[in-house]
């Protein structure tokens, strides 16, 4: 199981740059100081907190020229801080998880040498008490993963099928995702990977997270965003 990282913003490419300094910049000298500005990592976060960078990507539904990385920092980064979420760290780490996960296979959880696939929450829970540590530790943060993204995302899915066919509610899965982040952040490897920090904030600030994605969400999926309709829920709710 690969453990996700806070690197979103490192995998941004020349083309992602070349169009933030084609959006902001309004005549060549704009141009010129924005790509001397952008060459500096500090800078590069306050030029993409810019409202104008959200929506510039919002009205152009298909933005093929920028890389799904940058997409999904940009638009995470935007609603987690209108949440009180503002440590760009956290944006990071939950665009890197919405643009593995936007890939249905990355969502697959399988233990190390098995091709089967824990597909439900509850085959991931009754794992933990037979694997190694550092599979546990993969785990949990699989289960955290999971949690906000499907609670985040498929909100109404969760909603429907509680009421309909006596599924978990959204309850479980928030306290499936703070008991699990929790547990993660404590552990060695979490700090090894420097995600303690953003383990512990995703547990804490969970509900807020959770809201965030919501609200991105129902923005680029009622605009129809081809890059959110490669999106699938899991089977594990």
């Amino acid at each position: 199981m690969k453990v996700i990282q806070a690197n979103c913003r490192v995998q941004f490419t020349s083309e992602d740059v070349r169009w933030v300094i084609d959006t902001l910049s309004k005549n060549d000298k704009d141009s010129a100081s924005l790509a001397s500005l952008l060459q500096d990592p500090d800078s590069l976060d306050v030029l993409l907190d810019d409202e104008r960078l959200l929506q510039a990507l919002l009205e152009d539904h298909s933005c093929l020229r920028v890389s799904q990385h940058f997409y999904f920092y940009v638009m995470v980064r935007h609603v987690l801080r209108r949440s009180g979420l503002d440590d760009r760290r956290v944006a990071d780490y939950v665009a890197e998880l919405l643009a593995e996960f936007s890939l249905t296979e990355r969502t697959r959880c399988r233990l190390p040498g098995s091709d089967v696939s824990l597909d439900y929450f509850f085959e991931m829970l009754a794992a933990l008490q037979t694997v190694d540590d550092r599979t546990a530790f993969c785990l949990r943060t699989q289960i955290g993963n999971q949690s906000l993204f499907m609670s985040g995302l498929f909100l109404e899915r969760i909603r429907h099928r509680a009421e309909t066919r006596g599924f978990p509610d959204l309850s479980y899965y928030e306290q499936l995702g703070q008991a699990n982040f929790r547990v993660a952040g404590d552990h060695r490897l979490a700090r090894r990977y420097s995600l303690d920090g953003i383990f512990h904030t995703l547990s804490e600030q969970f509900e807020a997270a959770r809201k965030a994605l919501n609200d991105l969400a129902e923005r680029v999926l009622f605009l129809g965003d081809a890059r959110f309709a490669s999106i699938r829920p899991s089977a594990s709710d």
